[in-house]
């Protein structure tokens, strides 16, 4: 399933959305298997003991652990992308380990998700996020945010 938003510019091939769900793709190595995310634009494998020239889409965790994380209060300068009008609102940024790939990936967290309701180690998912242009065109983009039976983003604990 795709709800059209194309995805922003520069940001072609990281993701797909589908009957599979959302997903990070990373390029696979033909020939080692080495990750790498983004996948590459260039030939070559991104391990430099490898002469593997081929790679492959490889969707990857959806899940992971929190690894790091900050909060930007402040608007970057321009050419910082925000339709006219409209005023700054803080995010945060999330660091986040794939729970199968060991990859430490960054992402936006997820809007109304409160920083303090972030703690390093707590488990995190993969969820479709729109930005919009300066020109007001909603771009798709991926967010995290805390999964759904994690404790301290509930209040409670789900079975």
């Amino acid at each position: 399933m795709t709800d059209g938003i194309p995805a922003a510019p520069g940001t072609e091939g990281w993701f797909r959305e589908g009957p599979d769900g959302f997903a990070l793709l990373a390029g696979r190595c033909t020939a080692c298997g080495a990750l790498s995310f983004p996948p590459r634009t260039v030939p070559g494998c991104p391990d430099p003991g490898c002469e593997g020239l081929e790679q492959s889409p490889e969707p990857l965790s959806t899940t992971g652990t929190l690894w790091s994380y900050t909060d930007a209060r402040y608007a970057p300068p321009p050419p910082y992308p925000r339709p006219p009008g409209t005023e700054f609102e803080p995010y945060a940024l999330a660091a986040v380990e794939l729970a199968a790939e060991r990859m430490i990936v960054l992402g936006q967290v997820a809007p109304g998700v409160p920083t303090g309701a972030l703690q390093v180690g707590m488990t995190m998912e993969l969820t479709p996020g729109t930005l919009r242009s300066s020109a007001g065109v909603e771009e798709r983009v991926w967010n995290f945010r805390p999964a759904p039976n994690y404790e301290a983003y509930t209040g409670e604990a789900q079975a």
